[in-house]
């Protein structure tokens, strides 16, 4: 948490500005990294064909998390229709999340 660089090439802008009001808490920057590793699998690329910082875990006020998406990220959402669902967790050892992804008249297309 102490390497900037490290931070910006794996948070998006407005990921950025919420775990910075927060002091970069580790466990939730591993929560945001878990889930956009969770949504690579739930559009089955992988961890490829987008930026990191394009895939951003957000809190509405109430706490509710959410995935804000930008670039390619959005595209591969955009061009297969597909809509999203996302629960995060962590402890202070372990973060984990699960992104649901389902394209418009099929089943989920991953976890």
């Amino acid at each position: 948490m102490k390497n900037p660089r490290f931070l910006l090439r794996i948070l998006g802008p407005a990921e950025y500005t919420q775990l910075e009001l927060r002091g970069f808490p580790v466990q939730s920057v591993a929560a945001s990294f878990s889930a956009k590793e969770a949504f690579s699998k739930a559009v089955g690329t992988g961890v490829r064909g987008f930026w990191l910082s394009e895939v951003e875990l957000l809190r509405e006020e109430n706490g509710k998390p959410y995935l804000k998406l930008s670039g390619s990220a959005l595209k591969i959402v955009k061009d297969r229709k597909i809509s999203l669902q996302v629960s995060v967790t962590h402890t202070k050892e372990y973060a984990s999340a699960v992104v649901i992804g389902e394209e418009s008249g099929n089943e989920g297309v991953g976890l």
